[in-house]
């Protein structure tokens, strides 16, 4: 019986996703599952049986320090190689003596989720710096990249324009895809900081364990697995410019204790660093979040909610400046057909009008994915109603005969298939979440969110 359990441990342990490590108290690999081989490129021939310490630095080594100190580690952010940055769980392993025998980790990939931050990090720098260059010799304002004359979009961008005269924090809200990090880059570019770095921060990004380094920074040899030379976080990078918070309903309740000490003293404190250091930033963010009704529950702080709704400005959605929709989809048109080197089609009147109609529950993001799909797709060089229709992947004709009326259905019929689709996948997956969101290619924190919104229960 007890070598059918091993045999069913082995083989849980070795279906994991997770790199898995056990080590003995002299140091000895007794397991590596497959994921570890992915992880690190060290096949089980070669590391069974072997000190740990002769493929990795012993400094730089958790599950080594959990061996010594025989106190488990939780969710923490570490480093075992330059290449590498996973989020671990380790234990030390005891006997029925309670003496300490080894020490077992699991160890999750997120090279890649940091190596992303860092490209946008350079891109964003780069794009600042080109915008600047073309402001310089444009009359072009930075606000012009908020295309539309709609009398609420301009009574919005009026707000915006006070708000970038001013070092005030700013508060954008908005549904997804209304433009809110395009407006906080208007208002830095029309800041007196706009020589100086504009840094966006995706909260809906990060993984938890990776908030507090990646915003305030840490010192080195703060962690195991820390540079040596330590690490600026997002704030101190953007020190004389703006830090652009995204998502920011998503922060942690421990990060939103730790930013609110930022905005009342100014001043940051490296992971590992007693002294502090001061810093001179100008804070934006922006949600699509009710951030009152986070508040009621508990889940967003007040006096950060009023710290940073010093000014607020609400970024309208696309049903509510349908004026805006003809000069939107020129403006898009004409960007993909020059992307792409092909003629720009027609719309006949019935086409046009169905853009009209419909409730763009997806705001001006999803009109420019329409332009671009109907760019790639299609080879009239006038399109019809009916041929528009094969592009929405959300609406059908019998949804669209009624003329100038607005469908609510049109969104309830997205949301039911978003819902069925997140529930198949969880039962495929059995219930496990992380493997769920990445099937669907969202972040957990988003399938979590999406579960709340439609009373999906765990499964």
């Amino acid at each position: 019986m007890s070598r059918d359990i091993l045999s069913y441990l082995n083989t849980v342990l070795a279906a994991e996703d997770d790199a898995i490590t056990i080590i003995n108290n002299n140091k000895e690999v007794l397991f590596w599952n497959e994921a570890s081989v992915k992880t690190y490129n060290i096949s089980q021939s070669d590391i069974a049986y072997q000190k740990i310490t002769n493929y990795f630095n012993s400094d730089d080594l958790m599950v080594l320090e959990v061996l010594e100190t025989k106190k488990p580690v939780n969710n923490i952010y570490h480093r075992p190689r330059k290449d590498k940055h996973v989020v671990i769980n380790a234990a030390p392993v005891f006997n029925e003596e309670n003496q300490i025998i080894g020490a077992v980790s699991v160890e999750r990939d997120i090279t890649q989720i940091v190596k992303l931050n860092d490209n946008l990090e350079t891109t964003s720098a780069e794009l600042n710096e080109l915008r600047q260059k073309i402001y310089a010799n444009e009359s072009e304002t930075p606000f012009s990249a908020i295309r539309g004359k709609s009398h609420q979009l301009q009574k919005t961008i009026q707000i915006a324009l006070k708000a970038a005269k001013t070092e005030a924090t700013t508060l954008i809200l908005g549904e997804s895809g209304t433009g809110k990090e395009i407006c906080a880059r208007a208002i830095h570019d029309a800041s007196p900081r706009k020589d100086d770095p504009f840094i966006p921060v995706n909260c809906g990004a990060i993984p938890a364990p990776l908030f507090e380094s990646e915003l305030f920074g840490y010192e080195g040899g703060s962690f195991t697995g820390a540079d040596r030379n330590g690490k600026a976080g997002k704030i101190e990078m953007a020190d004389g410019g703006t830090l652009f918070l995204d998502e920011v309903g998503e922060l942690p309740l421990e990060m939103q204790v730790k930013l609110l000490r930022v905005l009342q003293e100014k001043s940051i404190y490296r992971i590992g660093d007693s002294t502090g250091r001061d810093v001179n930033v100008r804070f934006i963010a922006a949600t699509n979040q009710n951030l009152e009704q986070l508040m009621e529950e508990k889940k967003f702080r007040s006096d950060l909610f009023y710290r940073l709704n010093v000014i607020q400005v609400t970024m309208p959605p696309l049903r509510q400046r349908i004026d805006d929709i003809h000069e939107l989809t020129d403006l898009f048109l004409k960007q993909f057909a020059a992307k792409y080197q092909v003629p720009i089609p027609e719309f006949k009147q019935d086409a046009f009008h169905l853009l009209l109609q419909y409730n763009w529950p997806g705001n001006v993001r999803e009109l420019r994915n329409l332009m671009e799909r109907i760019i790639i797709l299609s080879e009239k060089p006038i399109l019809s109603k009916r041929d528009l229709l094969t592009y929405f992947p959300s609406v059908s004709e019998d949804l669209s005969t009624s003329e100038g009326v607005k469908k609510p259905s049109l969104s309830n019929e997205k949301e039911n298939i978003e819902k069925q689709l997140i529930e198949e996948t969880l039962k495929q997956t059995n219930g496990n979440k992380s493997d769920a969101a990445r099937r669907l290619g969202i972040s957990r924190v988003t399938i979590y969110s999406k579960m709340k919104k439609y009373g999906i229960e765990n499964q």
